[in-house]
């Protein structure tokens, strides 16, 4: 029996041995992901909206540190520990410390989702400052997704989360900000930790920067200008759109969604999502009447009281008594009678000819704008099992046909630039390391959707909104606008006609005679709410919007000047540089300088002998920075690194901190900067 034991023993060790190493194997040895740093999101003009800041674990093997060595520093590495972190005294992580090491622990967790900095400092701390195979230091790197602007376009930058659902922006370029993981052998030591292996990593590849087309001080605008309407009519969401004229870039794009709680949140992308638009679609049955030369603008046409009936269904004006006019001002009035009228009388023995030029314009297709979500529009045509005889009039007037606020915006753009329509977009580079690897061009859907005699009747129709018709009471004495309001009632998505539900919008471009941009703005109202025009809730905020863009933009709207501005004999500007830097500045404006050393943080003042000097700033450990002056990612760099948790308003530099300089810096505290 026991000859049979010790046969059978080298049978399965010859035959089954190399099968159960190597599952033994497998058993103690494991491969982890290691992930690339995430690429970061930029606006054209540098402004950081979207980054990956670094964080470690950090954990030590104390097995592989000679005594010697640890008696010998433990005190030392108590003591900047105790600086660095400032949570303990030193005695206590020496006591900490000393406990792991007589148990030899060989994963012994010693923080977690350190900052780069002080992963930094703390890998330089004595034992630690010996490496892995001799100080016991092991390192797990993670990625912390953050948007210095918090909720400032959030919805269209996107949302990245390890293992859990992408969206927006990031959702879009994945795979370009992503990067390659690369991975990491570990293995399995005694009570279950894993080690890992030295010399068995493949380092990671880090992701691409994008740069989006978006503009903060656009943004910031047209969020604040729709949450500024949204709440006070208790509305369920809105969205605002910001076009260039000339090229498409999307320079804002706002949503805002009511909560439960009451408040406002980035929760959706309404500005992609297909709903009957009302009035605004009444361009689109302009450009096809006007294509097909079947009437001028000055025609005259009879909106009989306002009323007028289509097979078994009345077509009924918001307010009655309209009787003839020219097309101009039947439009400019939103006269759904007139506009359903004339698009029956031209279209009701060949009705496919009108759903053509829907077609024509695109709105039978998603935009192609570059953002995940899109949904597909619908324009049903006389083939639909759902068309009826009154169709064709309810089409003319925007309902029976599903488009989103991007794809009536493409159409208002369009007009504004003389007829090319232009694909939305919002990326207009990648780059790598700094350098650009990809540019995107703006791009041209349809070289003209009319001839100019079409484009200048449609410039004057929507023009005469402003001056004459629905919204002419946003017109301000500055520039000029064009556009059209739009009112539909909402049956969609559980709610009927009956809930009173309605779908406020403007749509419009500014300056009328020469247009830069293209904004829309749709408003979704709460069930019975007593306003609910498009020009009551939407056309405030597209003036709202038009005139902050105005205001910063003054300047590159108007003539050339005769002169430009001058500094002061005496003045200098402060600015962020070397003292170098500012010595041969202003060696080239003919000043006197007296600077000391050369630091990079500098303030100019001039003093009582009219020298311009140069006082290099001083960064003090455990003292708030004075970042004034400073661009976001330095300043951010300098806050973190003293433990400041920092939050931000407004662009471009560092205008006003709320903690003053110098002052003592308490752990975790938040600071504020307002940018200017």
């Amino acid at each position: 029996m026991g000859v049979a034991i010790i046969i059978k023993a080298a049978m399965i060790q010859v035959k089954e041995g190399p099968k159960l190493r190597a599952l033994s194997n497998s058993m103690h040895t494991r491969t982890t992901t290691l992930p690339a740093e995430r690429g970061n999101i930029y606006t054209e003009d540098g402004a950081l909206l979207c980054s990956s800041i670094p964080q470690f674990d950090v954990h030590i093997d104390f097995s592989v540190i000679p005594p010697d060595i640890f008696k010998k520093n433990v005190d030392s590495l108590s003591i900047c520990m105790a600086s660095l972190f400032r949570d303990a005294k030193p005695e206590q992580y020496k006591k900490g410390l000393t406990e792991a090491y007589k148990r030899k622990m060989r994963y012994y967790p010693l923080r977690k989702n350190l900052p780069y900095y002080q992963y930094q400092a703390l890998r330089s701390f004595p034992i630690f400052n010996r490496g892995k195979r001799r100080g016991g230091f092991i390192e797990d790197p993670r990625i912390k997704r953050i948007n210095p602007y918090g909720m400032l376009a959030y919805r269209t930058i996107g949302l990245w989360r390890e293992n859990s659902q992408t969206i927006g922006m990031e959702a879009t370029y994945d795979s370009v900000l992503n990067g390659e993981s690369g991975t990491r052998v570990e293995q399995k030591q005694t009570g279950g930790v894993w080690i890992p292996v030295e010399g068995a990593e493949v380092e990671p590849q880090n992701g691409k920067d994008l740069v989006t087309t978006l503009d903060v001080s656009i943004q910031d605008v047209a969020e604040h200008a729709l949450l500024s309407v949204v709440q006070q009519y208790e509305c369920l969401y809105g969205t605002c759109i910001v076009m260039e004229v000339e090229t498409g870039k999307i320079r804002a794009l706002a949503n805002l969604g009511r909560q439960k709680d009451g408040s406002y949140w980035e929760d959706f992308n309404y500005a992609l999502i297909p709903t009957e638009p009302g009035s605004t679609f009444k361009l689109v049955t302009l450009i096809s009447l006007l294509n097909d030369k079947y009437i001028n603008v000055s025609d005259m046409v009879n909106a009989e009281g306002g009323a007028i009936r289509f097979g078994n269904r009345t077509m009924r004006d918001s307010h009655l008594g309209l009787g003839v006019m020219t097309i101009r001002d039947a439009f400019a009035h939103s006269s759904n009678a007139a506009m359903a009228k004339l698009a029956y009388q031209h279209y009701y023995k060949d009705p496919q000819k009108y759903v053509d030029h829907l077609k024509k314009l695109h709105l039978n297709q998603r935009t192609g704008i570059d953002l995940a979500g899109e949904r597909s529009p619908l324009v049903k045509s006389p083939a639909s099992k759902s068309w009826s005889a009154t169709s064709l009039p309810w089409m003319a007037t925007g309902y029976e046909v599903l488009v989103s606020p991007m794809h009536t915006t493409m159409v208002y753009n369009a007009v504004a630039n003389n007829g090319r329509m232009m694909r939305p977009y919002l990326i207009s580079e990648v780059r790598e390391y700094g350098k650009t690897v990809k540019k995107f061009q703006p791009e041209v859907v349809e070289e003209a959707i009319g001839d100019s005699s079409v484009i200048a009747q449609l410039k004057e129709c929507t023009r005469a909104v402003a001056v004459t018709g629905t919204a002419k009471h946003i017109q301000g004495p500055f520039y000029n606008i064009a556009g059209k309001t739009g009112t539909a009632q909402v049956a969609d998505k559980g709610i009927k006609y009956t809930d009173g539900v309605y779908q406020g919008s403007f749509v419009g471009y500014f300056p009328a005679e020469k247009p830069k941009y293209t904004i829309a703005v749709v408003i979704r109202t709460r069930p019975h709410s007593g306003a609910y025009y498009g020009g009551t809730i939407a056309a405030p905020v597209f003036r709202m919007v038009a005139d902050k863009i105005f205001a910063n933009n003054k300047g590159s709207w108007q003539g050339p000047l005769d002169s430009i501005a001058r500094l002061s004999k005496n003045t200098v500007p402060a600015q962020e540089a070397t003292t170098h830097s500012y010595s041969v500045l202003l060696g080239a404006l003919g000043k006197k300088f007296e600077g000391e050393g050369d630091g990079y943080i500098a303030q100019l003042y001039t003093d009582s002998s009219r020298k311009i000097v140069a006082q290099p700033g001083k960064v003090f450990a455990g003292q708030v920075p004075n970042v004034s002056g400073m661009g976001l990612k330095d300043a951010i760099y300098l806050l973190e690194r003293e433990g400041l948790q920092v939050q931000v308003q407004g662009r471009g530099r560092v205008l006003a901190q709320s903690l003053t300089p110098g002052s003592r810096v308490a752990k975790g505290q938040t600071i504020v900067l307002q940018l200017s």
